[in-house]
């Protein structure tokens, strides 16, 4: 019969697994895109999957000193995909602004003049 401890390392061990096969799904859809915004929630999504990899691998070697280290990624993956973001944002305002450039749709449910 299996003790608590071993059944929780192999937990550990097969979570540790799904998530890096996450990851490696997640580079292949980073590499391929197609869009720019594909490419970030890749991204988002990867930071995620490396948080919980952190997380995961924490409770597995009984140190906290990894939970330190996801909280302070976690906090920067998100400034990051904001600041990439807002970068996408700004430069789909300047193509749409160019002269010779049609002039873009409001958004529906918005009044337009």
């Amino acid at each position: 019969m299996m003790t608590g401890v071993s059944f929780l390392s192999g937990a550990g061990q097969a979570a540790m697994a799904m998530l890096v096969t996450g990851m490696a799904m997640l580079l292949f859809r980073l590499a391929k895109g197609p869009t720019a915004v594909d490419r970030v929630i890749a991204l988002d999504l990867l930071s995620v999957l490396v948080v919980a990899f952190l997380v995961v691998f924490s409770l597995h070697a009984r140190n906290t000193t990894y939970l330190d280290v996801a909280i302070a990624y976690a906090c920067i993956a998100f400034l990051g995909t904001i600041a990439l973001v807002r970068f996408i944002h700004r430069t789909s305002l300047r193509k749409s602004s160019r002269p010779g450039s049609p002039e873009p749709e409001p958004p529906k449910g918005e009044p337009h003049d």
